[in-house]
């Protein structure tokens, strides 16, 4: 069912109508002119508009293009006399659903506007889908504050908009695709594909097949044509990772490729011309590959046109504890559970530790914790063995003392402004939204109305209206207007 608005100079009309659809199950708002049917639009979230096409001052013409320019994806059904079918008909080359002629049988439009609803809610549903996977690969889902991942940071924001090359190397585990995906969708081709190979995860005959595609009856098993994803990343972004494994005979037909954009398939003569921008990544030091002559040094360096070197997660220690409350929001909104905090001589272990996987192997640690932890505090005891055994015993000495400069007890502890936050908000979703919220501060520095709406599934009117609700309690503070408004820790500020 779905919020109609219906928009009719006739009195008589809007009662038959409101109480048609309402016995349907569908809200039901009405309006008896142009401007006020506006109004309603403007401030509510609505799934169809009704309007009458002949009424004084704005008519359902004026109404219709108003409409589509405050929501494109807004359903505009128009209702027409028989006279006037034609202005009907100039209605839906303009941008209306559809329209239906006075006198018209109540079960026609029962059909009508239910189909408009259900055609809005998937738009809706898309558009959401679209939004919550370019959201996901912003450079504020990237984790840290160290002053290694501000360079990283300052770097992908200047390289995203071109077409260069980028190569992006560090250990394992630290985010290589993460990176790769950002720098894409903050790219003029973020609605192209995105396509990952995993060079290491194939060997030399089937990767090749897999780069550039075959054709049939190429080799044992080629039973049909096959596109590579050098032709399935047209328009897009390339993402080669573990390039370094890939054999010296591929990367010279790599090296062509990326040269001219050109390719045959296997088994195939006739040439392909693609546009695609290719992000490679290593976790290997491509350098010492190309001395030892286990990789084309020209290749290197038409790979290496733009150099991303991702920090190891114990190069940046003082990230351990923001990347350690991100992963437990995350999972503890996957979990359903509210509330978990990590103990502050846990925090202190996690600290310790090597962490060889990276963030990848932290984030394990975290999802393993919030499944086995039987209260609302994570401790020692939720930790894997591992951990434990590379960390001291700790004692009240070694909990209030920072294990190195970069990293003070202020990171460790859970933040106050959270702390605050479960004091004075009361139960219930909005406090969730809200705490989550705040957590997005602590790591990024700021929030604005589109990232509180993205990051918890509501409309940007809700997002506004919870904002508001943190700064009167005096857990926000408000900087700017309009769309470049942010909204900062009230504590920061202080």
């Amino acid at each position: 069912m779905g919020n109609v608005l219906i928009i009719d100079d006739e009195k008589n009309y809007l009662i038959i109508l409101e109480d048609l659809l309402a016995e349907e199950g569908h809200h039901v708002m009405t309006a008896e002119s142009g401007r006020e049917g506006l109004e309603l639009v403007q401030n509510n979230d609505l799934d169809v508009v009704i309007t009458d096409m002949k009424m004084p001052g704005m008519d359902g013409m004026q109404v219709l293009e108003q409409v589509l320019a405050l929501d494109a994806d807004l359903p505009v059904i128009m209702m027409t006399a028989f006279g006037t079918v034609e202005k009907a008909v100039e209605a839906m080359k303009k941008g209306a659903f559809h329209y239906i002629l006075k006198p018209f049988e109540n079960e026609e439009l029962k059909v009508l506007v239910q189909k408009a609803v259900e055609h809005h809610q998937i738009k809706r549903q898309n558009r959401q889908m679209k939004d919550i996977l370019a959201e996901q690969h912003q450079f504020h889902n990237i984790v840290g504050k160290s002053e290694p991942m501000q360079r990283v940071y300052a770097l992908i924001r200047k390289v995203a908009p071109t077409k260069a090359t980028v190569l992006i190397t560090g250990e394992s585990g630290t985010g290589k695709e993460l990176i790769a995906r950002a720098i894409h969708f903050n790219s003029p081709r973020k609605t192209g594909p995105f396509i990952s190979v995993n060079c290491g995860a194939l060997p030399e005959n089937l990767l090749e097949s897999e780069l550039f595609g075959h054709e049939r009856g190429a080799f044992t098993g080629a039973v049909g044509l096959r596109k590579g994803r050098f032709e399935l990343a047209h328009g897009g972004t390339l993402f080669l990772d573990e390039i370094s494994e890939m054999s010296p005979p591929l990367q010279v037909k790599l090296l062509r490729a990326l040269q001219e954009m050109r390719f045959e398939r296997v088994g195939g003569t006739e040439t392909l011309h693609v546009d695609v921008r290719v992000v490679a990544a290593s976790n290997r030091n491509l350098k010492e590959e190309v001395a030892a002559g286990r990789f084309r040094s020209d290749l290197f360096f038409r790979l290496n046109v733009v150099h991303v070197q991702l920090p190891s997660l114990r190069e940046r220690p003082s990230d351990i504890p923001l990347l350690a409350q991100h992963f437990l929001r995350k999972y503890e909104k996957q979990t359903g559970r509210e509330g978990l905090r990590f103990r502050p001589e846990t925090l202190r272990a996690l600290l310790d530790y090597s962490w060889p996987g990276n963030v990848r192997e932290l984030e394990n640690v975290v999802e393993r914790a919030v499944i086995l932890c039987p209260d609302e505090e994570i401790t020692l005891e939720d930790l894997p063995a591992e951990i434990l055994s590379s960390t001291p015993s700790p004692s009240p000495a070694s909990i209030s003392s920072p294990v190195e400069p970069s990293v003070r007890m202020d990171d460790v502890r859970e933040p106050s402004d959270r702390r605050e936050a479960l004091k004075i908000l009361p139960p219930g979703p909005q406090r969730v939204r809200q705490l989550r919220a705040l957590d997005f501060v602590q790591s990024q520095g700021y929030i604005t109305n589109r990232d509180y709406a993205r990051l918890n599934e509501v409309s940007e009117r809700q997002a506004l209206r919870e904002l508001t609700d943190m700064v009167d309690k005096g857990l926000l503070v408000r900087m700017g207007k309009g769309r470049s408004c942010q909204y900062v820790s009230a504590q920061e500020t202080s």
